[in-house]
């Protein structure tokens, strides 16, 4: 979503929002299963997020789904980290099923950090605040609240339609639930596409819509660890063996290394699409960049933007340090963690063999567990994109949308790596600051959150009727 910012300022819709949330009963509904898996703990090694699921499958029981229609999943060493799979079935076995990919796992909240209780659903001044108002129990809460409405308007879509509701998305060291159904139940979850996170819309300052966003592929992200070691002494007779000093060297080569451009589908669309908005400087920068990715010139004036030059490679940085044993020691030993965020084809091998490059003999580099799979970015797809756009037309009159890639991650990423494309839907949109998504005070306009469900839910119907 983070790609949306750099051209909200170029995007002029001036359409309202609309009012009334919880009009009708089956809102009324919604709001309490929402509100239940908001208020819900679901943080690593804190919350359950096995807890949550059973309360979603709860639902669906209640709603008339069959014992062999819901699947619970977990694993021994992580009881609470477990999920929920659901399935309806299509009239026709000869279409291939969708997935709607959510994850139920939540960034974690100190209550000291927050005016409010972030465990607690509050409504204040036109929105819902609490951790995971946003990322994902939004999405999540609108893909369960679908499966209920479905069963109980006893619609038989054509196309079978699956749920996933998963857990350990936001860590990259615990049970990830996404990673554990491809590998271990790929059958349960098989489908032609799913849909996702990543995607949305982007609101200006007084809450007009200025565009909407699909997700068409994403980034891998992988952490390495440089590790610089000497056999150290007393500090009154240092030598130029210096663990921190050759830590050092390897870092500030990382610094100063620019991985090449390179371009998707989806990006250079992206991309040609902001030349034509941008126009000037940027935009000629932009188009001459499209035609020789190996324009430096070029590429140093589009990179002046950070998401941009994000967009365009692969990017690694340091982002932990630790060194030394005592103030009065030679430093035994230095590390860094350096976070990549590898451009999709790219793999996690090459990745390292550019860092041990960069890093010179004297500093030892591996990349930590958990291996990610390669990205694998889809296809922008007209039988995906277009009932996006279709149905966007009828909720969103006026406003573009435009394709983007992810700089960050997803579970996505798992699903790819077994052949499942995965696009992150557009619908529910945001604010300029991204309305506190992993940070203080996380929220969501009330009335974003019901158009974003009206509008999933007849999306769903238009891929699967």
């Amino acid at each position: 979503m983070r790609t949306l910012g750099m051209i909200a300022a170029a995007m002029a819709a001036v359409v309202p929002m609309t009012a009334g949330a919880q009009a009708r009963a089956d809102e009324k509904a919604f709001f309490d299963l929402y509100k239940e898996m908001v208020e819900t703990n679901t943080v690593a090694n804190v919350g359950s997020c096995t807890k949550a699921a059973a309360q979603v499958g709860a639902r669906l029981k209640a709603a008339g789904y069959a014992d062999a229609d819901i699947t619970y999943f977990s694993v021994p060493d992580h009881p609470q980290d477990g999920g929920v799979v659901a399935v309806l079935k299509g009239s026709d076995a000869s279409v291939k099923p969708m997935l709607l990919l959510g994850h139920l796992d939540v960034v974690e909240a100190k209550r000291a950090d927050w005016q409010r209780d972030p465990f607690t659903l509050v409504e204040e001044n036109g929105y819902y605040y609490a951790r995971g108002t946003v990322d994902d129990k939004a999405m999540s809460a609108i893909w369960a609240d679908a499966f209920v409405r479905f069963k109980q308007q006893n619609y038989r879509p054509k196309r079978t339609i699956k749920l996933a509701l998963t857990c350990g998305e936001e860590t990259t060291w615990a049970f990830n639930g996404a990673q554990w159904l491809a590998q271990n139940k790929p059958d349960l979850i098989a489908a032609e596409f799913a849909l996702n996170e990543g995607g949305g819309g982007l609101l200006d300052a007084k809450g007009k819509r200025q565009l909407l966003s699909v997700q068409v592929g994403e980034k891998a992200a992988q952490n390495f660890t440089l590790l610089a070691t000497n056999p150290g002494g007393h500090s009154s007779a240092p030598t130029p063996e210096n663990a921190i000093y050759e830590l050092t060297d390897a870092i500030k080569a990382v610094q100063g290394y620019e991985f090449p451009v390179k371009f998707t589908d989806t990006t250079r669309a992206f991309f040609a699409a902001n030349a034509t908005m941008r126009g000037g400087e940027l935009g000629g920068a932009i188009t001459r960049l499209l035609a020789n990715p190996e324009d430096k010139a070029a590429d140093a004036i589009v990179s002046r933007d950070k998401v941009l030059h994000s967009t365009l490679r692969t990017t690694c940085v340091a982002t932990l340090l630790e060194a030394g044993h005592a103030e009065n020691a030679l430093p035994q030993r230095a590390t860094a963690n350096v976070n990549c965020r590898i451009f999709p084809g790219e793999t996690v091998d090459t990745t390292l063999a550019k860092l041990k490059e960069l890093a010179g003999p004297k500093v030892t580099v591996t990349a930590n567990q958990p291996i990610r799979p390669v990205a694998v970015p889809p296809t922008l797809d007209p039988k995906i994109i277009g009932p996006m756009e279709a149905v966007a037309k009828k909720h969103f009159p006026g406003v573009p949308m435009l394709p983007s890639m992810s700089t960050g991650a997803t579970d996505g990423i798992f699903l790819e790596a077994i052949g499942i494309p995965v696009y992150g839907a557009p619908g529910t949109f945001l604010d300029p600051d991204f309305n506190g998504i992993h940070g203080l005070n996380e929220r969501i306009r009330v009335s974003s959150l019901y158009a974003a469900r009206n509008y999933l839910f007849d999306l769903v119907k238009a891929y699967a009727g």
